[in-house]
């Protein structure tokens, strides 16, 4: 049977500029060659992954973040620190539900390690955590 891995991960944005300055900012990604597809977008590496930000006109999210939602991880080895960098960026545990800087702290969850969720300027949710390599 052949193998699979992942290669990258897919959001869609509304704003580019604005999704690629969060991006940089928020999860020190670095920029990658995209080719010129019709549709706007930017790629970053994230190690040996990809994310790709394409830009789309709407969105379905209209709620705060909800970790049931579709979302995908990026994992830490200092989830302390993280947190922390989350709350320089801005985020707060305290920050209403709809606020963008709201991020969700899970400390003692049953997926067994630590968990941040905060969303993207296009409320594409995004998990933080400290899982087993």
């Amino acid at each position: 049977m052949p193998s699979i891995a992942l290669h990258h991960v897919s959001v869609l944005a509304t704003d580019l500029d604005r999704s690629v300055d969060f991006y940089k900012k928020v999860f020190d990604l670095k920029p990658l060659s995209r080719p010129p597809f019709a549709t706007s977008g930017a790629w970053f590496a994230c190690g040996h992954l990809q994310v790709h930000i394409n830009v789309y006109p709407g969105n379905f999210r209209t709620r705060g973040i909800d970790r049931d939602d579709l979302h995908f991880a990026f994992r830490t080895d200092d989830f302390e620190g993280f947190v922390e960098k989350l709350r320089a960026a801005g985020f707060r545990e305290d920050a209403a539900e709809d606020d963008p800087h709201r991020m969700v702290v899970v400390r003692s969850g049953l997926a067994g390690f630590l968990q941040v969720y905060v969303a993207d300027p296009d409320r594409n949710v995004i998990e933080i955590n400290n899982a087993p390599a």
